[in-house]
């Protein structure tokens, strides 16, 4: 989010307000990182010092309605200012722990109970003044993740997955320490939503997701998180067509050159992510050497299978999780396509099979990450343009299906007094569709005569 200039004074004059009741207003968290990364925050928070929540909430009142979502928590939002306003909290030690409001605890005490040193800084509202107890602005300058405490941060096994994300996102390595906390700690209890919320984090921000993937990689836990995945750093390809070496690394080439097709739409640029880390998962079983050379024959099937099951465990967003699937078993089309020179036909019956969850520019999308992830020099994928991708984008365009199947000509209302609504005339629309796709034919009374005479039931009266 970006506050502006008003909004600004808006928070001041409402920190004086505190103030004067005998409060202080603090930024904390994520927007005082981002002010010293010079980046401008997502989230703003502001805590709380020396009042009561009911104090706290009277004045922000004074200004407007206040919002009493999270005030369990100790958290208020005042109307017309996406800010959350909240008091120090302390939570209980175990898997589900009890949060509660504890107005005795310090800054210092509460930036403690914080998960790294970069997220454990309090910056006064009023004066400007920094408070970093544990060196959080050192760290982000030498680029290194830490904790502040070690044994509160095994309190929270979602951090595990936060540490995963921030370490992409921030291009910062956790301290030997982090790491081997990380190594160690139990990952249960975690709801799959909130998973899914830091895998999504990782895939919409980081420059280069593959980052968080090699640190769950380097700190043991890949074949725990994503155990699909494991398999592949001993996959080889055929290096006629993969020179970059194994399906591991080329699958992080995919990722990160697919976070460089991002479009800013969240859950298009989800399933483009989600479908790059996926597409070659179904290489370990299928690969095969004939001849000398390596082959994975219908690995897009497999990686169908193997990519419903990561969704199952990781993903509760029923159309991401099914679009990923359809965009894994199609991927290899646009290939087989260009060196087949498919027709319009083939392409409208792809976008069908793609539909709803998604569409051909997604699969070309994919198509040209997976063609970049081929850099034997480094890490990094290549910025090359394909021409197979270029044209199967432009046929699926002329097609007129990039974004979604071809709209049926026939519809039900056509077949009013004709047949009786129920399976007889899905029947016919189902086969008025088919020659429409198959023979470009879309002459509305033409393809009743067809339908119904290619169903047996004779032509339909005038």
């Amino acid at each position: 989010m970006q506050i502006d200039d008003i909004e600004k004074e808006e928070i001041k004059s409402l920190a004086r307000r505190i103030e004067a009741s005998g409060g202080r207003a603090y930024y904390v968290g994520g927007a005082v990182r981002d002010s010293l990364l010079g980046r401008q925050p997502k989230d703003v928070d502001i805590e709380v010092y020396g009042l009561g929540l009911e104090r706290l909430e009277e004045i922000l009142g004074e200004r407007g309605q206040v919002n009493l979502v999270g005030r369990q928590f100790g958290v208020l939002r005042l109307a017309g200012l996406e800010v959350d306003w909240s008091l120090p909290r302390r939570d209980s030690r175990g898997r589900h722990p009890q949060v509660r409001i504890d107005l005795e605890i310090s800054p210092e005490e509460a930036c403690r109970r914080r998960d790294l040193t970069m997220n454990a800084m309090l910056r006064d509202v009023l004066s400007g003044e920094l408070i970093d107890p544990y060196g959080g602005r050192l760290d982000l300058e030498r680029r290194v993740l830490r904790t502040p405490d070690a044994k509160l941060f095994v309190e929270d096994p979602l951090r595990f997955y936060r540490v995963m994300q921030f370490t992409a996102r921030f291009e910062m390595q956790p301290d030997s320490e982090l790491n081997a906390v990380c190594a160690e700690m139990d990952l249960a209890g975690v709801s799959v939503e909130r998973v899914e919320e830091e895998f999504a984090k990782l895939f919409l921000e980081a420059a280069h997701p593959s980052l968080g993937l090699r640190w769950l990689e380097q700190v043991g836990r890949l074949g725990e998180v994503l155990p699909e995945l494991l398999p592949l750093k001993s996959a080889g390809q055929d290096p006629e067509w993969h020179p970059e070496g194994d399906v591991w690394r080329h699958t992080l080439q995919v990722v990160d050159a697919a976070a460089g097709l991002r479009s800013g739409h969240r859950e298009r640029d989800l399933l483009l992510l989600w479908s790059a880390l996926l597409h070659d998962i179904g290489k370990p079983p299928t690969t095969v050497v004939v001849e000398g050379r390596i082959r994975s024959p219908e690995h897009d099937r497999e990686g169908e299978v193997l990519a419903a099951q990561v969704m199952q465990r990781l993903i509760r967003t029923q159309t991401l999780a099914r679009g990923v699937g359809k965009l894994v078993a199609q991927h290899m089309k646009p290939l087989q396509f260009y060196q087949n020179s498919s027709t319009a036909k083939g392409f409208k019956r792809l976008a069908l099979k793609l539909a709803p969850e998604t569409d051909l520019e997604l699969l070309a999308d994919l198509a040209l990450a997976d063609n970049r992830g081929i850099n034997t020099q480094s890490e990094e994928p290549l910025q090359n343009e394909s021409r197979m991708v270029e044209w199967f984008r432009e046929m699926a365009r002329e097609s007129r299906v990039n974004r979604e199947p071809e709209k049926p000509v026939l519809l039900g209302r056509h077949l009013t007094g004709l047949v009786e609504p129920g399976p007889e005339m899905g029947r016919v629309l189902a086969s008025a569709y088919r020659i429409q796709i198959d023979e470009g034919l879309t002459n509305l009374e033409e393809l009743k005569k067809r339908a119904f005479a290619e169903i047996g039931e004779g032509k339909p009266a005038e």
